[in-house]
């Protein structure tokens, strides 16, 4: 099967690659190498691809409408795994014009290509961000998302609906992928386990928002990597049930559905902190900082929905998952410490 993986330099997106390469797939990667972050990670990750025979690389951005056309013309894949996107809540007040290029207009040329390509499977990355104000824990699929908290949430929630309109419109199957603070090995340094770690290890003070009473549902990445293969594979079908006089989000009578993975089990970021300085064998100097705007106190994922449909439940301990990632990060930088 061939299949095309957007955001394939990125964290999750090479390891989806990896995965769907190691099972006999071919792929199709995309990614435009921005400079978001540093761009010598993403192209350590890309050289882990490249030998592969069964990948192909473009350098393209999904902003790109005509690139983005000549690519689904050209290659025609069966199914997408769409993982490009400017990321971050916190970048997203400082820069929101790179969120409606990347987000929204990338999105529907993600669309338009699957439409006319014939797709037959869409899977996207929409955000446990989606749930913005929500206060009733743990966050359901069933819940809804109307008050989004920051740009970044807004235009994952956006997808949602764009995504559903192609699902009516053109019976296009699409799935969105709400995840959870995603963590692990070949991580993003804009998050905050990198961003901890980085600083521990040169002796400099964390930032640790909301004077450290947070919450979150930690996800590692070989979790999130399996919930999205389990998901891929299983292309939604019409809900012949769906009641529209109570419409459930999480439903529709078009071949749609979104979601959670995550680890279901929120961690205190306190807890969090002093699992990973257990792993450093340091300890960190913190400032305590306010709760952020676009920020929220706590995330915890509702996955029945993924398990009742997949079978898959993610469940990596924290302890494991930080423990996997402080061996990267030596190994990756040269640290005998790690």
């Amino acid at each position: 099967m061939k299949i095309l993986v957007t955001g394939a330099a990125g964290f999750i997106g090479m390891h989806v690659c990896e995965r769907l390469l190691a099972r006999g797939d071919g792929v199709v990667g995309l990614d435009n190498l921005n400079d978001y972050y540093d761009v010598s990670l993403k192209e350590a990750r890309l050289a882990r691809l490249m030998p592969s025979p069964g990948f192909r690389f473009h350098t393209l951005d999904v902003a790109d409408r005509p690139g983005m056309a000549a690519l689904f013309e050209r290659e025609k894949p069966q199914r997408v795994v769409h993982l490009a996107a400017q990321a971050g809540v916190r970048y997203s007040l400082k820069n929101p014009h790179a969120y409606v290029d990347s987000n929204l207009v990338g999105f529907v040329n993600i669309l338009e290509g699957c439409r006319h390509a014939g797709v037959e499977h869409l899977a996207y990355a929409s955000s446990s961000s989606v749930y913005g104000g929500n206060t009733r824990l743990p966050f359901s699929e069933h819940d809804n998302v109307d008050h989004p908290v920051s740009l970044y949430a807004a235009t994952k929630k956006a997808n949602e609906l764009m995504a559903h309109t192609y699902s009516h419109l053109f019976g296009l199957p699409t799935t969105g992928l709400r995840f959870f603070t995603v963590y692990g090995p070949w991580g993003r340094p804009d998050m905050a386990l990198f961003l901890f770690t980085k600083a521990i290890l040169e002796g400099r003070p964390i930032e640790v928002f909301n004077h450290g009473r947070m919450q979150r549902d930690f996800t590692y990445i070989d979790d999130i990597v399996e919930g999205i293969l389990r998901v891929l594979d299983r292309p939604p079908t019409a809900d012949t049930a769906f009641d529209k006089n109570e419409p459930d989000p999480a439903a529709s009578w078009a071949p749609y559905r979104v979601f959670n993975i995550g680890n279901h089990r929120p961690v205190e970021l306190m807890t969090y902190i002093e699992t990973l300085e257990k792993a450093l064998g340091r300890n960190a100097e913190k400032v305590f900082l306010p709760l952020q705007d676009g920020d929220v106190p706590v995330t915890s994922a509702d996955t029945s929905s993924l398990e009742h449909i997949t079978g898959f439940s993610p469940g990596t301990a924290v302890e494991d998952g930080i423990a996997r990632f402080v061996a990267w990060y030596g190994s990756y930088y040269g640290l005998q410490a790690c």
